[in-house]
């Protein structure tokens, strides 16, 4: 419980930029403990994406209950929120004094730099995973889902759910294995 606790703890540390931003600390975590498969994230992102909450929470929940059940679930939960909910006091305190310093300002934008940049490989790894998924030939069914949704947000300017819907359903009737 306590290595649980902790490994959560340094990904909600580290994981600056929300939710995506701790994929790639997951990957390290499947390989590293083996406590989940790259297959098991993809589907932890499939439902932390689909359900309320925030998606590093839901992913924290869900690997802490794989592992370890209901109390693990909560552990490892607390493992990831406890380091924002500490910065976040220390920040609330400090941030009325130091808000025009220049150097706070600048600590701000480079923690932009890496959110984008933590996204940016989360989300590789996603499409890694919707186009090859763990058998390494070509998800073709992937593509043409990722072309038709991308038309359905540019073009048709659904509404999100509509496209989780959907890519649910299309899920379930043809059984689309990674």
């Amino acid at each position: 419980m306590v290595e649980l606790f902790f490994s959560f703890f340094k990904i909600g540390l580290f994981a600056v930029g929300g939710g995506l931003a701790t994929l790639p600390f997951l990957y390290e975590l499947a390989e590293k403990n083996q406590w989940i498969s790259i297959a098991d994230i993809s589907n932890m992102v499939a439902i932390s994406e689909s359900t309320p909450g925030p998606l590093g929470v839901n992913m924290a929940t869900y690997v802490g209950f794989f592992k370890e059940g209901i109390f693990g679930g909560a552990i490892s939960t607390l493992g990831l929120i406890m380091p924002s909910l500490i910065i976040s006091i220390v920040i609330a305190g400090m941030l009325a004094k130091f808000r025009s310093n220049q150097t706070v300002k600048d600590v701000f934008y480079g923690l932009r730099a890496a959110s984008c940049a933590l996204i940016t490989v989360a989300g590789i790894g996603v499409a890694k995973i919707a186009f090859f998924g763990e058998k390494v030939a070509f998800f073709w069914q992937g593509a043409i889902l990722a072309v038709l949704l991308y038309i359905g947000i540019k073009k048709l300017k659904w509404h999100p759910i509509a496209f989780i819907a959907i890519s649910a359903v299309l899920g379930i009737l043809f059984k689309f294995e990674l």
